[in-house]
């Protein structure tokens, strides 16, 4: 087939496009351009190239703090009711006891955002107050950075920051061109080139950029780090694309050159480099979702109470008006329902505690940085510790259910290393020598392959954008931008073919001793979505080749017919390279005629200035071009795993963590490295489903779902394996939820040839679909939108850059990492929160609900039975320290444990320490606390009780007593569920009931030195001068808490969890793998054991741990056997052959799973 005609078939089908045929792109509506003037005024103003990170001014703080924290619906709650007190007629609390909480609670947060803030105001300065060489009427002079404008020509030297987004006119280097360090951008210390136009790159005199006339329009300002559209004017002259070779960015470095001329484009708020600072999207913690709920329900509850407290004053009031004459309750306020629901409201309002938030704030801040300075964490060779970016999500950590992985510089190191290569049908293997080579020896035998040898050397040498670098000592150095593209540079060095020059205008390479220069006709880049990069050049001979790299799938459907001579061979090494877990692309060359390229090379630069859709345009012209290729053969590139990532895998697996691997490479090679890192194990039956159309897809996973469904086993021990093509059918709409039931049921799941937006995909269709938390991990930019769209996103500081880190909640060095992370410190901040969230609101109501025991004790009156101040910092100084050292030193087992024994992860992940049942049976478990408290000293206390003044206890002295007492229970209840104490947990919880009696002891004498609490006076000689306080200071708490002490024994003795068990032998250093074998409850405290009959002692065995049957379990006590198989090699191989394709369902699962070799290592908690 003759390639003219091709490319007038496909050209003539093009011009059809009228978005194309106007695709110059300069004649845009302004408002959709930025029109730059050369050396003139600027049609429109500009702003300055000041930047500002602060999130306030001095002027703007207040407002702008304020209205952020009433954004907060628990703030403006509490703001009712300071506002509601100011009212006397209604508050029996007084004017302050919610006020001040509030105020002292938006204190604390306010010092705080200044702290930040103060920070960043400094930083902002700093960077502002550069200096930096403009162009001002023909003379240099030196100006701040913040007094640049768009527009403005400046000269920046070596390693120097650009102060703003320029467009380069010039440099110091032959062909207007420098190199450029974006590690600030992306990560990536890998050097850049950038190049000047032809028509700015003589500008290098200030005369000559002083001649310089006419316009620059460019796109508005956007985020898109590697994309520019531009286009060049100058007076007289033709228009030229401008892209982003000829971008300098704000942020990044000038490196080996010394100096360069640019115009500013973009300055301050507009640079790329500020308008990608903004935060990752904000996510909201399960357990943070749960308590909005469950204070909605109690505010509920608080209303009805007030609505039900002032019903029973109106009949109380009616009752005994006449009889109860001297109470006055014929006024008209008493008798008003209205003024007692707001007095109720108010006296009630403290059932949701006040400093909740504040508390979770600062435990959470605390508990990132415990992250970011664990050591067991930092990565010493690249000086990378883990960094916690947000710290919302601390307890999302422990409750992962779903792990949804990319593979390369995720499990891999994404150091490549050329190892083979396919040429013409052989396999050749890189040598440590050219002259050890078979490959080279071919070349110079004059072997009937060695024309389609050199031309592959050729393209593997030449087809790139590395840059070389010469060290003084001789040795080559490339910069390239993936280690992909390194790779194979150097695989070509092994073969003799070594890249050693570059210019914007050609390549030189050294083949073999011959020298050869390649003049660079075009650049047709790698996307994701075309997967494969061209290059179309002049040879020596005078000859237009394009070369072209990428993946089988998008080569072979470009081949021409007489150009498929090696399919066949090529296709079967490729499966063998795959299988060997090595990397793979195909390469492939097309010789172009003249007059076909001059043809096309209109088409492109028409579409290379266009400046609306111009990456589409370009695509669009590539295509035209790159078709009626010519198979060379492929390269085969090894990616060796990371250090611990078969074992992290293994023990995430045995967590109960659903592991998804998401990748862009061949289905083969992610197989292979899925068994590496055993993630799929030789005891697995694998699906894998490649399909070429929607009815074909949906057949086969239809089948397979049947097929599972009727199978005896509930969850299968099944890998399954999609592509890309067939996941695009998979995730239609009408297929979409069948695929979803298929992949929950299967173990292991891996997505090849997936695209960055097909990974967001799946992880939104797994997020959106369960109730299960997920976690999405990757260290590229290619990463981004899935890590945004899990539950939890974990970047990782690798060899592509920063951007998946930047995007992250999470950022860790390792994959590895990933373990300690999740085991330890995700299961450590979910017992932690869960702990300060459930004990906050049981003091609370612990305390407060005792005003209504008072309110049926005191008709309804509505009368606080609390001295008003103590009110007040009941939550803020009194109860304070003990949830603050739950939430940070709260752990039930090492660090080490922890690791080794992964299944006590899955109480955090099964959310079984705080969930509706848990927050209610502490609530019930505060009501009866309660209860106790109030009524027993009541009843201890009457007023027989006289003391040496000959007064008689009232209702203020008896509610100090009361107050006493709850302090000391909610103390003492605190260290009862506290399991790790430390000095500083003494300290809380004894030093909150000192604090207490220090408290008395000061505030009874403060009247009347100060004016106020007068009625407080002498109240310390009252509480502690009789023996009926002391003897109730033993009896009330010890009786309060003794259903809790029971409980808490039954508990342990009979229906233990495993992790208690745990906990208790690491108590007494006994061996642990003994504890693992026992069949343990997997529901755990107070509640569990207040709220189960005694059950028989069967042992049932159930591997239905999937959360698609969550919701369908009842708390039956279950135990799931943890086996560890050991296949033979006959086995092995028998499995293998077992493999399911194309829609072959192995209906012997659970039978070959028990009649399989195993030896029990433990037994666990179902969870």
């Amino acid at each position: 087939m003759d390639f003219r005609n091709v490319y007038k078939a496909m050209r003539i089908r093009w011009s059809h496009d009228e978005d194309f045929t106007s695709s110059a792109g300069y004649d845009a509506d302004d408002g959709e351009r930025r029109v730059i003037n050369l050396n003139g005024p600027q049609p429109t103003k500009y702003g300055n190239n000041r930047i500002t990170t602060a999130k306030y001014s001095f002027i703007s703080f207040l407002p702008a703090f304020l209205f952020e924290q009433f954004r907060r619906y628990s703030n403006c709650f509490f703001l009712l009711i300071a506002i509601l007190q100011q009212i006397p007629e209604v508050s029996p609390t007084g004017r302050y006891t919610t006020l001040v909480p509030l105020m002292f609670i938006l204190s604390v947060s306010a010092i705080k955002e200044i702290i930040e803030d103060i920070k960043r105001h400094r930083a902002d300065n700093e960077i502002n107050h550069r200096s930096i060489e403009r162009l001002d009427s023909g003379s240099w002079c030196t100006v701040r950075w913040s007094e640049l404008t768009v527009g403005d020509i400046i000269k920046v030297g070596i390693n120097t920051f650009f102060p703003a987004d320029l467009i380069l006119l010039s440099s110091s280097e032959p062909q207007a061109m420098c190199f450029i360090e974006t590690a600030n951008l992306d990560g990536e210390t890998n050097l850049k080139i950038r190049q000047a136009l032809p028509a700015t790159a003589e500008l290098l005199e200030t005369k000559d950029l002083q001649r310089l006339e006419g316009r620059i329009e460019c796109e508005l300002p956007n985020r898109h780090l590697y994309e520019f559209n531009g286009v060049l004017r100058e007076t007289g002259k033709p228009p030229a694309a401008l892209g982003n070779d000829q971008v300098l960015q704000r942020g990044a470095i000038l490196r080996n050159t010394a100096w360069v001329f640019g115009i500013v484009v973009y300055s301050g708020q507009e640079t790329k480099l500020m308008k990608n600072s903004t935060s990752a999207p904000l996510k909201r913690s399960t357990v943070d979702k749960l308590t909005n709920t469950q204070i909605l329900m109690l505010f509920m509850i608080l209303i009805s109470l007030c609505i039900i407290s002032g019903l029973c004053n109106l009949f109380w009031t009616r009752e005994h008006s006449e009889t109860d004459w001297y109470l006055g309750l014929t006024d008209f306020k008493t008798k008003s329902l209205g003024y007692n629901l707001l007095t109720f409201f108010i006296l009630y309002n403290n059932l949701i505690p006040i400093s909740l938030q504040v508390t979770l704030e600062l435990v959470r801040f605390l508990q990132a940085i415990f992250i970011n300075y664990d050591i067991e964490m930092y990565h010493e060779e690249s000086n990378t510790p883990a960094m916690a970016r947000t710290s919302n999500l601390n307890e999302e950590l422990g409750m992962v259910k779903y792990i949804f992985s990319d593979k390369t510089g995720t499990l891999t190191q994404n150091v490549m290393e050329f190892k083979k290569c396919s040429i013409a049908g052989y396999v050749y293997t890189a040598e440590r020598t050219p002259e050890e080579s078979q490959l080279v020896q071919n070349i110079l035998g004059r072997h009937e392959t060695s024309a389609v040898i050199e031309e592959f050397l050729e393209l593997l040498s030449v087809c790139h954008t590395v840059i070389p670098e010469r060290k003084e000592n001789g040795n080559m150095i490339y910069h390239a931008a993936s280690p992909d593209e390194r790779a194979l540079v150097e695989g070509a060095q092994k073969f003799g073919y070594i890249f050693d020059t570059r210019t914007p205008k050609y390549v030189e390479i050294n083949a073999l001793g011959v020298r050869k220069r390649y003049e660079v006709l075009n650049v047709l880049e790698f996307t994701s979505s075309r997967k494969r990069m061209s290059l179309i050049v002049r040879t020596p001979e005078n000859k237009i080749k394009l070369f072209c790299k990428g993946a089988d799938t998008v080569i072979y459907e470009r081949l021409a017919p007489q150009g498929q001579a090696f399919r066949e061979q090529t296709l079967r090494h490729l499966e063998e390279f795959a299988s060997d877990g090595l990397r793979t692309l195909c390469l492939a060359v097309a010789d172009i005629r003249p007059d076909v390229y001059q043809e096309w090379s209109q088409t492109f630069d028409k579409a290379s200035v266009a400046l609306q859709n111009r990456e589409s345009k370009l695509e669009d012209a590539a295509n035209l071009i790159e078709n009626n290729l010519r198979l060379l053969g492929a390269t085969a590139i090894e990616d060796r795993l990371q250090d611990g990532v078969p074992e992290t895998i293994a023990s995430l697996l045995d967590a109960g963590i659903y592991i998804w691997v998401l990748t862009g490479d061949k289905q083969e090679t992610a197989i292979n490295i899925g068994y590496s890192c055993r993630l799929i194990s030789h005891s697995m039956d694998i699906i894998i489903l490649n399909e070429e159309s929607l009815d074909a897809t949906r057949e086969v996973i239809h089948r397979h779902y049947r097929e599972f469904k009727s199978s005896s086993a509930k969850d299968a021990n099944v890998a399954l394996v999609i592509d890309g093509t067939t996941l695009k059918y998979a995730l239609s709409c009408d297929l979409r939820n069948d695929f979803q039931d298929l992949c929950i049921l299967c173990r292991v799941v891996i997505c090849c040839r997936v695209s960055p937006m097909q990974k967001a995909e799946v992880v939104e269709m797994v997020t959106q679909s369960t109730n299960a938390v997920t976690l999405a991990i990757g260290d590229g930019a290619n990463d981004v939108a899935m890590i945004q769209k899990a539950n939890v996103g974990i970047g990782i500081s690798g060899v592509e850059g920063l951007q998946a880190a930047c995007a992250s909640d999470y950022s860790i060095a390792q994959f590895r990492y990933l373990q300690r992370l999740l085991l330890v410190h995700g299961a450590w901040n979910y017992a932690r929160i869960s702990k300060l969230i459930l004990y906050s609101f049981y003091k609370n109501v612990c305390l407060y609900v005792i005003e209504l025991w008072f309110a049926v004790y005191s008709g309804w009156s509505g009368q606080i039975l609390f001295e008003r101040w103590t009110i007040g910092l009941y939550n803020v100084l009194f109860t304070a320290m003990p949830p603050f050292a739950m939430g940070l030193f709260e752990k039930f087992c090492t660090a080490e444990t922890m690791i080794r024994y992964p299944m006590l992860y899955k109480t955090s992940q099964n959310a079984k320490l705080f969930n509706v049942k848990v927050f209610w049976i502490w609530i019930f478990n505060a009501l009866l606390h309660s209860v106790f408290l109030f009524w027993l000293p009541l009843a201890a206390y009457t007023t027989e009780v006289i003391w040496s003044d000959g007064k008689t206890s009232d209702y203020l002295l008896m509610g100090n007593l009361v107050y006493t007492y709850v302090i000391v229970t909610v103390c003492l209840k605190a260290g009862l569920i506290t399991n790790s104490w430390t000095w500083l947990t003494h300290l809380a919880i004894w030093g909150s009931i000192v604090l207490w009696f220090g408290f008395v002891l000061i505030y009874s004498h403060v009247w009347p030195m100060f004016k106020f609490a007068s009625n407080f006076r002498g109240m310390d000689i009252q509480l502690l001068s009789t023996p009926v306080f002391y003897f109730c200071l033993m009896l009330v708490p010890i009786t309060t808490l003794l259903v809790d002490v029971i409980c808490k024994l039954v508990h342990n003795t009979v229906f233990k969890t495993l992790t208690e068990a745990v906990r208790e032998t690491e108590i007494r250093r006994s061996d642990i793998s003994e504890v693992m074998n026992e069949p343990r409850s997997s529901d755990s405290g107070f509640g569990y054991t207040l709220g189960k009959l005694i059950r028989s002692s069967h042992v049932l065995i159930s591997h239905d741990n999937h959360p698609a049957s969550e919701s369908s379990r009842t708390s039956n006590l279950r135990v799931e056997n943890l086996e560890l198989e050991a296949d033979t090699e006959q086995q092995q191989q028998s499995r293998q052959r077992q493999k399911w394709r194309g829609g072959q369902v192995a209906t012997e699962v659970a039978r070959s799973a028990r009649n399989s070799t195993t030896s029990p290592i433990t037994a666990t908690l179902h969870m």
